[in-house]
């Protein structure tokens, strides 16, 4: 497996088209959808994940331009309540392994069934006019994302709400946001995360429970760092990525950053030239997670891993550690 930090270069062009919209939809609709999408992800090389649910359509697909316009223009074509937010970026490789399209209760898992985004939701902030939120100090700026999605990047001075998982978020609000804009400090909450469709969900939930000035990047990360110069930029850092690319830099370009085969943490060049670190089997973040066995089947994967690259040169996905 190459572990280098050159991606290997390749004349062709994927696209990658990340997109959701919360607009009400039958569950009679969702199984046909499934199965029409997956026809066209068949036969046009699409590969990725596409989520459905009653509130509405979550995904992220990658392939030939041609492929993902298909899978677009079929969602489109649906004419929702809400239109679809939809960012796109480029690639010289595929970011996943295959194609999967199902159902599940929410497209972004909150836990808390009271929350209805096509109900109610926070004030949109274009990218154009998020540093202004960022830089007053009467703004109290949120990421909504993970620990280690923000330990990749985030932007200048934003709170970190330390949680492992989304669901965790409103226990975080109830416990730790209330306390901090009761203090008096803050007069507005501003918040955001990769795409928009979590602080759109969180806005909802923070609307529910009462804050009054309550604010969200419209389009996330990916469409700030796409409109806004990099010598405007507040981002530090990188954006963390769902896909085999594992983040990317402002230019939306695949960054610096490799996964850790044994635990799935994303590693930076220094967290890699760590003296815990050991390709495939363990990095700093796991290893005091897994046993001896397990160390050793991760060896021995790695073995096979690394045979298979030998064998077939340029039929690896990204790199990894």
């Amino acid at each position: 497996m190459n572990n280098s930090f050159e991606l290997e270069s390749t004349s062709k062009v994927f696209t990658v088209a990340a997109f959701y919209t919360f607009s009400p939809i039958r569950d009679e609709l969702i199984f046909s959808l499934i199965n029409e999408l997956t026809i066209i992800a068949e036969e046009k090389e699409v590969r990725g994940m596409i989520l459905f649910a009653l509130e509405g359509i979550n995904g992220t697909v990658c392939g030939p331009d041609e492929g993902v316009n298909a899978i677009i223009t079929k969602l489109e074509s649906l004419k929702l309540e809400n239109p679809f937010e939809i960012k796109f970026s480029f690639t010289s490789k595929h970011v996943f392994r295959r194609f999967k399209a199902r159902r599940k209760k929410e497209i972004v898992t909150m836990g808390v069934t009271e929350v209805n985004p096509n109900e109610i939701v926070g004030n949109y902030v274009e990218p154009k006019d998020w540093n202004s939120f960022v830089d007053d100090p009467l703004t109290l700026v949120v990421d909504t994302r993970n620990e280690y999605e923000i330990s990749v990047g985030s932007f200048k001075g934003a709170i970190n709400p330390h949680t492992k998982t989304f669901r965790e978020f409103p226990d975080w609000v109830q416990n730790k946001l209330t306390s901090l804009m009761n203090g008096g400090k803050y007069k507005r909450i501003a918040m955001f995360c990769t795409g928009g469709i979590r602080c759109e969900k969180s806005t909802s939930f923070l609307k529910r429970e009462g804050f009054l000035e309550v604010y969200h990047l419209h389009g996330g990360i990916l469409k700030y760092l796409a409109e806004v110069p990099e010598n405007e930029s507040r981002w530090e850092g990188e954006c963390f990525v769902f896909d085999h690319r594992v983040s990317v830099d402002h230019n939306l370009m695949p960054g610096i950053h490799r996964l850790c085969f044994a635990c799935g943490m994303p590693l930076s060049p220094e967290d890699i030239r760590n003296q815990s670190y050991i390709s495939g089997i363990q990095c700093h973040h796991c290893r005091d997670v897994f046993s001896d066995d397990d160390r050793e089947r991760f060896k021995e994967r790695q073995k096979h891993i690394k045979e298979l690259a030998e064998r077939l040169p340029g039929n690896t996905f990204w790199p990894s550690a």
